[in-house]
């Protein structure tokens, strides 16, 4: 037979009480009137039948933020194979099993043991179990339930910034949109009113408004004025329980600010302006600035300043200036206090962006008067013109006046006028001036073949204040006269073979004028009277102004004749008329029978291309002095390339000179003095041979001393290697084996080392004779003799 078992699960259902929250121990009443009862079967295939009810039997609830100080208790598990005799064990498992909510294993009560926050967690599932505590097998099956954490109003609503910043033009119209706040609470927002929310403003009344639903802030006032306050703090609550006394609530700040537009027109603080110009001001240059007020910013209150009307309308100017928005006021032409020294202008302000909504503000224009005063300076001369241009025949006497110059003071004194000419543009002072009146006259002759055009400057200073000068160029062009002879265009050399036939042209003659002709030269060529009637040759004028030159007879012979000069005389057609006698040479030649010349006495007509007598000696004069100059350099780079063969300056050297004849080997005792090499203070620079006479090209070199105890075998090797290499050096032996004296030599060696090792006394008398060098050697080593003799 089967047995059937039930489960129950036994929870507190309804709204909570405080009487929930008492200790079971304790608790003998406050239960709720019904209980709900779950009854499971272990292992049967049959549903257990019970009444319907109206919950769900797996969830029940529990209250968040419990503040009591005891455990909160939560339901009750119980199995109809509880006999209450404590065979039966219950255990729970699941969210939270064993640490926030512990099951007491004997009776089945379920409690919280620690504070629950909805927001955190607002659903734990546990799983709930029977077993018999003497087997530990499960007596029921695992019942799987859940725990919903009922919510309270425990959050405030939260703004999402907490200070929202916003901007809208000025002079908006009622309710325009400013921007929208949101505040979220971290309420159920299913279970009660905890979570919803409701906007107010608490700052920032009449000027602005906040709907209560959706947080968006609208303009409240109309025509706000960001010129008179742009800055506004607005302080919106947002509180839950719909608004209830009781509910929660958080708090923004909201900064909104006018923006500007263009309502407000420009204004002149002051109707007239005043400004004083003196009349020197260079063009362009700011008299004066005026500026408009606008209460606006940025582009709102850019203005443009113009000048509209007055009796200075062309000679002033104004811009604006970007930076400051004022009105530069300048000069555009030059002032003349003489003149006038008043001017009046009408100088009008303007927006350049114009809002078309706010035109009914009024124009946004506004306009001012500007009286300018020009005053009076000390201003330098002024020239009738700005430049003077004159004409004078070259052949005017000197002293002759060309021309005059006027300069007046401008100023109203009128003081007088000095005239000078600036001698940098006159070097050769060709012109001068009268001080007194500006007339410009020749001081020496003109040549208009030599400068057609004189460009000088007149320079007029007051006389009372010189500093105030002012300039002119004067231009003056040197017009000609017939004063210029034609002459022939080139130098005429021609020759004519000696078989000539007669009538035949053998040169053609063309001339110039360096005068200036109006109507083109014409000039006239013919013989000159001396040479018409015996000349060999004649004379055809072409009347284009060229003439050709003809053979009279038909054979020469440049034996008899080898050079005719044939004078031609060349006269031009003005006034007065100008002639000169030109001479044209013309040669003998030999020629072959087409006319080519052979052979002639000119060598110029031979070789018309080479050079002259002149050039050639010249040229070879360069090659002879460019020869020398070259043989002097590499003699001298030759001498230098020499080095001496012993740097210190103590060491010796020897007396070596040129002879023109053969040493005679060690008996020669006359080539060199052997004393010197014991005394080489005594070697005399200009000491030459006795016996002949030395060579002057290669003069005795001044030698060194060398200390006492150099080798002179190495220096005489070295030597007479060095000279026997050199091939400038004179092929002679005068350097023999007399430099060494070492051991065996006849004089015996010099040395004091050696001394020692002798018996017999040393004598050093001649140290005293070796000269002033020596002489402490010489009071040292004759004093040891006599303390032996002492």
């Amino acid at each position: 037979m089967r047995t059937y078992h039930c489960f129950w699960l036994l929870f507190w259902a309804g709204q909570p009480h405080q009487s929930f929250l008492t200790p079971l121990s304790k608790r003998t009443s406050g239960f709720p009137e019904k209980e709900k009862v779950l009854v499971l079967s272990g292992n049967t295939r049959q549903d257990l039948h019970r009444s319907k009810r109206s919950w769900m039997w797996n969830q029940f609830f529990l209250l968040e933020e419990y503040t009591g100080t005891d455990y909160q208790y939560v339901g009750k598990l119980h199995s109809d194979q509880d006999k209450g005799d404590g065979s039966l064990k219950y255990i729970l498992s699941g969210d939270g099993a064993g640490d926030l909510f512990i099951i007491n294993e004997n009776t089945g009560d379920i409690q919280a043991t620690k504070r629950l926050d909805r927001e955190e967690k607002p659903v734990y599932i546990l799983r709930a179990q029977a077993i018999n505590r003497r087997t530990g097998r499960p007596v029921e099956p695992e019942s799987e339930f859940i725990i919903k954490i009922h919510d309270i109003n425990d959050n405030e609503p939260m703004f999402t910034k907490d200070v929202y910043n916003a901007s809208i033009p000025e002079m908006s119209d009622v309710g325009t949109f400013v921007v929208q706040v949101t505040a979220t609470d971290a309420d159920d927002p299913t279970y009660g009113n905890s979570a919803k929310v409701v906007y107010s403003i608490l700052q920032g009344q009449p000027y602005f408004s906040v709907e209560s639903e959706t947080g968006i802030i609208k303009t409240a006032l109309l025509n706000m004025d960001r010129e008179n306050r742009e800055q506004y703090q607005v302080v919106i609550q947002a509180k839950d329980m719909g608004g209830q006394m009781g509910g929660l609530s958080g708090t923004t700040t909201v900064n909104i600010t006018l923006t500007d537009v263009n309502d407000n027109p420009p204004r002149f603080p002051q109707s007239t302006y005043q400004f004083r110009a003196p009349e020197s001001m260079p063009l362009d240059s700011p008299v004066g600035r005026i500026k408009a007020n606008d209460a606006d910013v940025d582009e709102n209150a850019e203005i443009e300043y113009s000048i509209t009307e007055g009796d200075g309308y062309d000679m002033f100017g104004i811009t604006t200036d970007k930076d400051t928005q004022e009105g530069i006021i300048t000069v555009k032409k030059a002032l003349d206090f003489e003149s006038k020294n008043l001017y009046i202008l009408k100088v009008e302000a303007t927006n350049t962006h114009v809002d078309p909504r706010f035109l009914y503000l009024g124009p946004f224009k506004d306009s001012a008067t500007v009286r300018i005063q020009v005053e009076d300076v000390d201003e330098p001369p002024m020239f009738s013109r700005p430049a003077y241009i004159m004409e004078v025949k070259e052949d005017v006497p000197v002293n002759s006046v060309i021309g005059t110059v006027t300069a007046q003071d401008p100023d109203a004194a009128k003081n007088p006028v000095k005239y000078s000419v600036d001698r940098h543009t006159d070097m050769d002072r060709v012109f001068n001036i009268n001080s007194g009146n500006g007339s410009i006259f020749t001081s020496k002759p003109l040549d208009r073949e030599t400068l057609l055009w004189h460009n000088i400057t007149v320079i007029a200073a007051e006389i009372n204040n010189p500093k105030q000068s002012s300039r002119v160029p004067v231009f003056i062009k040197v017009l000609d006269v017939n004063d210029n002879a034609p002459e022939f265009a080139m130098f005429y050399e021609t020759f004519v073979c000696e078989n000539a036939k007669a009538e035949q042209l053998i040169q053609t003659l063309s001339a110039v004028d360096k005068d200036d002709s109006y109507n083109g030269h014409q000039f006239s060529f013919s013989l000159a009277p001396e040479a018409a009637s015996s000349s060999n040759f004649t004379l055809q004028d072409n009347r284009d102004n060229t003439a050709g030159i003809f053979t009279r007879r038909t054979r020469y012979n440049r034996h008899e004749t080898s050079t005719y000069f044939l004078p031609v005389v060349i006269s031009d057609n003005d006034y007065p008329i100008q002639s000169s006698t030109e001479t044209v040479t013309i040669r003998v030649c030999a020629c072959d029978h087409r006319g080519k010349m052979l052979s002639c006495n000119a060598e110029a007509l031979i070789h018309p291309t080479g050079l002259s007598t002149g050039a050639l000696i010249a040229i070879l004069l360069c090659i002879i002095i460019l020869l020398v100059t070259v043989v002097l350099f590499a003699a001298l780079r030759r001498q230098r390339k020499k080095e001496p063969l012993i740097i210190s300056k103590e060491d010796i050297r020897d007396n070596v000179v040129s002879y023109n004849d053969e040493g005679g080997g060690e008996e020669d005792t006359q080539a060199f003095d052997i004393g010197t090499l014991r005394n080489p203070e005594a070697i005399d620079d200009n000491k030459l041979r006795r016996d002949i006479v030395p060579e002057t090209l290669f003069m005795p070199r001044r030698t060194a001393t060398a200390r006492d105890n150099t080798d002179v075998r190495d220096f005489i090797n070295q030597r007479l290697k060095e000279n026997d290499t050199d091939p400038t050096a004179p092929p002679y032996d005068s350097l023999a084996t007399y430099a060494y004296e070492g051991n065996g030599s006849v004089a015996e060696s010099l040395s004091s080392l050696e001394s020692v090792t002798t018996d017999g006394d040393q004598d050093y008398d001649y140290l005293s004779d070796w000269g002033p060098r020596f002489k402490k050697l010489a009071d040292m080593y004759g004093s040891i003799d006599s303390d032996k003799d002492s």
